[in-house]
């Protein structure tokens, strides 16, 4: 089972409207991230990341010419930062997007992507249609969400244990 982050661009003038906006972002390693690291944040229109990562890989060259590191040290010190990219590359996406205005929906799980939106977009489709407040504009937020804004424990708990005093 994958499991996806739901994310909605913020809106724009003369663009998709509803439910084809949403982005669904697969949590996991991103060999294109991983293998083509510059190009694949080119592609994902991901600047900052962009211009953070030039900034990095420019200041480690001057520090192994400073110190005269060997070719070996800089491949290795250049394939853990591919690996780094690789497995953060949904996080940076993520961060890009919420970074531009983006709403997060929240997580889903699903065997494909496909199967991930059917069941994202029946939750959304049901908490839409249940019946508003009151004097309430908006709509509520899909089921996905609630589970990020579940009650926190209570205070004084720490670990896995229910209650305080409680037993194994």
């Amino acid at each position: 089972m994958a499991v996806y982050s739901v994310l909605e661009p913020p809106p724009r003038s003369g663009g998709r409207d509803g439910a084809e906006r949403f982005i669904f972002i697969r949590d996991g390693f991103s060999w294109a991230a991983f293998l083509f690291g510059a190009l694949w944040m080119l592609w994902r229109r991901l600047w900052l990341v962009l211009l953070g990562y030039l900034v990095l890989m420019a200041g480690l060259e001057v520090v192994f010419r400073l110190l005269g590191a060997s070719v070996g040290a800089r491949v290795l010190v250049g394939f853990i930062i591919a690996l780094l990219i690789g497995l953060e590359a949904a996080s940076l996406r993520r961060w890009t997007l919420i970074r531009r205005g983006g709403r997060d929906h929240g997580i889903v799980v699903g065997d494909d992507r496909e199967a991930a939106e059917r069941r994202f977009f029946s939750a959304w489709a049901a908490s839409t249609d249940a019946p508003r407040s009151a004097g309430s504009g908006t709509t509520p937020a899909p089921a996905g969400s609630a589970q990020r804004t579940a009650a926190s424990p209570p205070v004084g708990v720490l670990g896995l244990f229910p209650r305080p005093g409680g037993g194994r």
